[in-house]
């Protein structure tokens, strides 16, 4: 398989294909044309079949969400914000459909700090590996965003309704040892040993037969739930639609970035 271009890398190893993001001057933060590699690397692993996808970061975090500057780029024209924040969320909740819908077991390893919306990406995942020096974090009510990537469309499935709500409300970041006991990550790891960690698990998923991963991960992931996930993260980009071009919310994201 050949590397995606531009702020994406895929690399086969021992049967998996790896998934990284590549833009770590900007610590990973989410633009339109990373969420088009990401795609289309996802796309395109998904006709290797691989044994597993994992999804990585280059440097020091795995990523801080949408990339602010580009809302502040287009704040000053309310159309122009609005169509930007369209493309923005539409592509991350299609590339987080793409992981829930993948032909294989889904993995991340978390290297850093994952904050708004590219935490979908872990919350789409079937297992994940976390630097123990790696957080979680939403800051929507920070900047006066709402929460996008899966945030009140997936979180609350996983460590219920009311933690979820806590979490957002309070902009707690979550550690890497709360993750684990809220069974947000299945593993935490020596920063030096997080891609060994996920081998262990793509070796021993490679020791069995794809298939029955394959059966698991559709009946897990039936047209049922993925239709629900797909109506929550609907109503997930109308309410940032809806909030991200008030005058309040320009405000916060000059605040927040002075």
């Amino acid at each position: 398989m050949k590397p995606a271009p531009g702020f994406v890398e895929t690399e086969e190893r021992d049967g998996a294909v790896w998934v990284r993001m590549n833009r770590p001057h900007r610590h990973n933060a989410l633009v339109p044309d990373l969420l088009l590699d990401l795609r289309a690397a996802i796309l395109a692993a998904a006709q290797a079949k691989p044994v597993a996808l994992v999804i990585c970061a280059k440097g020091t975090s795995f990523s801080t969400g949408g990339d602010l500057l580009g809302f502040l780029e287009h704040g000053c024209r309310h159309q122009e914000l609005l169509a930007y924040s369209d493309r923005l969320v539409g592509l991350l909740h299609e590339a987080i459909l793409d992981l829930l819908t993948f032909p294989a077991p889904v993995l991340a390893a978390v290297n850093g700090p994952v904050t708004g919306g590219s935490a979908g990406l872990i919350f789409a995942a079937d297992m994940v590996a976390m630097s123990e020096d790696a957080f979680i974090q939403p800051y929507y009510s920070e900047v006066g965003f709402g929460p996008d990537g899966g945030w009140t469309a997936l979180l609350s499935d996983r460590i219920g309704a009311a933690r979820s709500l806590q979490v957002q409300y309070l902009n707690e970041r979550v550690f890497a040892d709360e993750a684990l006991a809220l069974g947000l990550v299945s593993r935490v790891c020596k920063p030096a040993r997080l891609e060994a960690d996920v081998g262990d698990w793509i070796a021993v998923l490679g020791s069995q037969h794809l298939q029955s991963h394959l059966a698991t991960r559709r009946n897990v992931w039936d047209e049922l739930r993925l239709e629900a996930v797909r109506k929550r993260l609907g109503n997930e980009k109308e309410q940032f639609l809806e909030l991200v071009a008030r005058p309040e919310t320009i405000a916060g994201l000059k605040a927040f970035t002075s």
